[in-house]
């Protein structure tokens, strides 16, 4: 293939069928891991009887080892060479492991002290983090070696977060009432039936993404030093800046998941209304699938302080409305649509970030780059964001399945509906300064593909 020919495929248009496999990564992943991120803490404390701050702190130290773990994954990308490209693989490779080790995470076997505390610390590091953090790592590795195309990364970036949403939904909607169906009284028997359930789908769906996807960017055939990809590191602001507001968002993303459930039970009166507000997630598709219009009117990062904005208005509202059930779920929806948005661009933008990482340094390591902006984020991020609401409830005296005080209440309350406002207010501030960088894409892209030809 000669220059020009490499240079047409780089810039390829992605076929749909690729696009909707693309999909069924974070489909997979969501399956899943919104299981955990969503029920993981409920499940410690309502059913495997592990007191609130124990559960909080198990978390927490999960999360920052897995945090540190993308690290190491990000690495290990970059170091792979297989004939099916860097990242693919790997959706083959893991998919079993991922599906039983957080198919062990939510068994509850008759333990009791410490043996019960390391038992959920481990299953919790080997699914929520090691094994998730890969796959989280290589779908988002994949996208900058799919194509150099902005608009068909914005584009297969959408079909990515349809899927994800689907995932979460599906999960989100039917986690309980399946627990409730299979487990006839007997959570334990019903978490670990629905999430072998969720683990099958999510196999089928991870082999067949690996067969239908392909990398097409050229990339270096010699592994890349960790040295060296630190390097792609340097100097590298716009990476800087979504690394941090994303893992701050993602403290919100977590509270609001995570704290569904116990606003629905303590503060309204129904916990199966967890469920609602979860399935409501799905109408973040409205989002995902608007991102690429909204950025062709504005620009990323605009897409993004719009969606922080909307969020955050939607969790104030609910503030207001009380036990309104009609307004809470309008708020709530508003709240859905505005954090999808906003959890979106990231995703896409760090495949920029790689290109700005080549043209500063010459050094093209998507591995890393992406792991540490997408898996270490989302790892760190709900690590706090599960371990910052729960030193909070226990602060305020919140005992489960008790009928709380008004202290602990409030406390519930602020978790849920204030924490994520002041998240988003701080996430924007930050994203103001990615412009500037923005603005520098087409010529990057123009100055990467003049240096490829000169290599040639």
């Amino acid at each position: 293939m000669d220059v020009k020919e490499e240079e047409v495929e780089a810039n390829a248009k992605l076929p749909t069928l690729e696009k909707i496999s693309y999909s069924f990564t974070d489909m997979a992943g969501n399956l899943l891991y919104v299981s955990m991120s969503s029920y993981i803490l409920y499940f410690y404390t309502d059913v495997f009887d592990i007191p609130v701050s124990a559960a909080g702190m198990i978390i927490l130290i999960a999360c920052i080892v897995d945090a540190v773990s993308a690290i190491f994954w990000g690495s290990i990308v970059d170091h792979t060479h297989t004939k099916w490209g860097q990242s693919r693989p790997y959706f083959l490779w893991l998919a079993v492991p991922f599906a039983l080790s957080t198919f062990l995470a939510f068994t509850a076997p008759n333990l009791h002290g410490t043996a019960k505390l390391l038992y959920a610390g481990i299953t919790y590091v080997l699914a929520a983090g090691v094994i998730y953090t890969g796959i989280q790592t290589t779908i988002s590795a994949i996208l900058p070696n799919l194509t150099l195309n902005p608009n068909e990364r914005i584009g297969a970036n959408s079909y990515r977060m349809v899927g994800s949403l689907i995932g979460s939904f599906v999960t989100s909607t039917f986690t309980l009432p399946l627990v409730a169906f299979f487990g006839k009284g007997n959570d334990k028997h019903g978490f670990m039936i629905t999430i072998a359930l969720f683990g099958i789908a999510a196999i089928f769906l991870l082999i067949t993404a690996f067969k239908n996807m392909r990398e097409r960017v050229p990339v270096s055939q010699k592994s890349l030093p960790f040295k060296q990809s630190l390097k792609a590191t340097v100097g590298n602001v716009p990476w800087y800046l979504l690394v941090i507001s994303f893992a701050t968002f993602w403290i919100a993303q977590a509270d609001r998941n995570s704290f569904s459930t116990y606003y629905a039970k303590y503060n309204l009166g129904n916990a199966e209304l967890a469920a609602v507000f979860n399935g409501l997630q799905v109408l973040g598709i409205i989002s995902s699938i608007s991102i690429p219009f909204i950025v062709k009117i504005t620009n990323k990062t605009a897409t993004m302080l719009i969606g922080l904005g909307i969020g955050a208005v939607g969790q104030a509202m609910m503030a207001l409305v009380g036990g309104n059930f009609p307004l809470v779920i309008l708020s709530w929806s508003i709240g859905v649509l505005g954090s999808a948005l906003a959890m979106s661009m990231p995703f896409a933008m760090l495949a920029d970030t790689v290109d700005f990482g080549e043209w500063k340094s010459g050094i093209r390591a998507p591995g890393f780059l992406t792991a540490v902006g997408s898996a270490f984020c989302i790892q760190l991020g709900s690590g706090f964001g599960s371990f910052i609401p729960s030193k909070i409830l226990d602060i305020s005296g919140c005992v489960a399945n008790k009928t709380q005080s008004a202290q602990a209440s409030s406390a519930i309350s602020f978790c849920f509906i204030w924490l994520p406002v002041i998240i988003y207010a701080i996430v924007a501030g930050i994203m103001f300064f990615y412009l500037k960088y923005e603005k520098m894409e087409p010529q990057i892209k123009d100055d990467l593909l003049a240096r490829a030809e000169t290599r040639k």
